[in-house]
């Protein structure tokens, strides 16, 4: 190849990109402000990756990536950044996805999190989960708010990811951080022995399978505060994600775990944003009240969407409620705030008179969806 990966991952980072991929045939592509675009290279020949790739590798995990034909790992250059690599073969050829993970943890208000999300990090006990699709910074927020413990309280933190992407510095909390296949085999194991590490809050970077599931409610009703992502659309979508994974005789059991640890389930989405200058990010919050928490024992999950509506009070909104506020303060364009609602029409009107939007606002949405 004509350049190494540390040239690569410095015009990433100059970009403000969040990912660079390495397809077969295709010049190194980044993602910037959630769309791929092209670098200037030469496309990549069908052993471009491999090489670029196996020289930040050591020999067992180029190992281990050609007996499972799969790799997730870190890596770190001082003067550069950290880094999160997923290795993958696609028709026979080794390719690439790589994270860009930000030197520094953004705290709670610089993300665009809502108010309720600081009063959810001084909780004590219970399960949190930041829900989304990939890529919509689940991770930054569960980063933001372990911070935010960090920096307010003395305890013990301990997390499980795979692999780390944000560093945490010991500030009033002391922070340990275990990375899936170097520190630990699995979510699942890992969380199982942490418990018997003296944790105060617990950190489970993705709550994969039944096993981390089952651990996570356990160690949530135990005392222990509990911050996890998971991959659901919603709030509703994440209770019944939770409770259907497990076997029918094992979910009345999940259920009851599940109504008396839930403190809170933040949806999120990343939308471009009107003036092209990055992306916005838009939020659901459902939180644990007494009445969210009967809906969870009755196994009438739909019911929570009147519930989030009506408990403005409570630090809760519907993802149309924060979408709508979005597009009516000029952030968004109409199209975007639409494709993205769950009831657009209740929500935001038609397209050529949004509540609350200004003319100009209302020109400039327009302009920008041609």
């Amino acid at each position: 190849m004509g350049f190494p990966l540390i040239e690569l991952l410095r015009e990433a980072v100059d970009h403000r990109a969040s990912d660079i991929h390495l397809v077969t045939g295709l010049p190194p592509l980044l993602r910037v402000d959630g769309e791929i675009v092209s670098t200037s290279h030469e496309p990549l020949p069908r052993e471009g990756s491999k090489e670029l790739l196996y020289a930040v590798l050591r020999e067992e995990q180029i190992k281990q990536l050609e007996s499972e034909w799969r790799l997730c790992t870190s890596i770190f250059f001082p003067d550069i950044g950290h880094f999160r690599i997923t290795l993958y073969y696609a028709a026979g050829a080794v390719e690439g996805a790589i994270r860009v993970c930000p030197p520094v943890i953004r705290g709670i208000s610089e993300l665009g999190l809502p108010d309720i999300a600081f009063e959810l990090a001084r909780s004590h006990a219970g399960l949190i989960v930041v829900t989304g699709p990939t890529g919509v910074g689940k991770t930054t927020t569960m980063a933001a708010l372990i911070d935010q413990i960090n920096r307010e309280r003395r305890a013990r933190i301990i997390t499980v990811e795979d692999p780390i992407e944000y560093r945490h510095t010991h500030r009033k909390s002391v922070v340990i951080q275990q990375e899936v296949g170097s520190d630990a085999r699995s979510f699942g194991e890992a969380l199982t022995h942490i418990l018997r590490m003296d944790p105060n809050v617990i950190g489970v970077g993705e709550m994969r399978d039944l096993e981390t599931i089952a651990t996570a409610l356990t160690a949530a009703e135990t005392g222990h505060l509990v911050i996890a992502t998971l991959h659901t659309p919603d709030s509703v979508g994440t209770v019944d994600r939770i409770v259907d994974v497990f076997p029918p005789m094992q979910q009345p059991q999940i259920v009851t775990q599940l109504a008396a640890t839930l403190c809170s389930v933040i949806s999120q989405q990343l939308i471009p944003r009107i003036d092209q200058t990055g992306r916005v990010l838009a939020t659901e919050v459902l939180v644990g009240t007494m009445a969210v928490r009967n809906i969870i024992r009755e196994r009438k999950s739909h019911l929570l969407y009147n519930v989030i509506q009506t408990s403005s009070q409570d630090g809760m909104h519907l993802m149309d409620e924060s979408l709508k506020d979005l597009y009516e303060a000029g952030v968004i364009t109409y199209d975007e705030a639409v494709s993205r609602c769950r009831n657009p029409e209740h929500i935001l009107g038609s397209p050529g008179q949004p509540t609350g939007a200004s003319d100009d606002q209302q020109r400039n949405s327009r302009r920008r969806t041609q």
